[in-house]
């Protein structure tokens, strides 16, 4: 099933698509090196506007998961870095 933006949720639409993405690039539904949908496509697919779509897609790029090449799209990098929220048993 398909994860959704929550309307009524505490935390912004962009920090919420930002982690629906970023799951799905943890999970390999996004593979390393494939490109993500294009902002139009996200906007309408999540029901949110471009600027939301943008900001998350920025979050995405601080975290080193995705890099975005001007006029080709955004990619999910080769090699993940660690999750920041799995820092468990050391």
């Amino acid at each position: 099933m398909e994860e959704k933006i929550n309307p009524a949720a505490a935390t912004y639409h962009y920090e919420q698509l930002a982690k629906i993405i970023e799951s799905k690039i943890r999970t390999g539904s996004l593979a390393a090196g494939s490109r993500l949908p294009g902002e139009l496509i996200l906007s309408q697919e999540y029901g949110v506007g471009s600027n939301t779509v943008r900001r998350a897609l920025d979050i995405l790029r601080e975290r080193g998961l995705i890099i975005t090449v001007r006029a080709r799209g955004s990619f999910v990098i080769e090699e993940l870095p660690h999750d920041e929220t799995d820092r468990g048993g050391k």
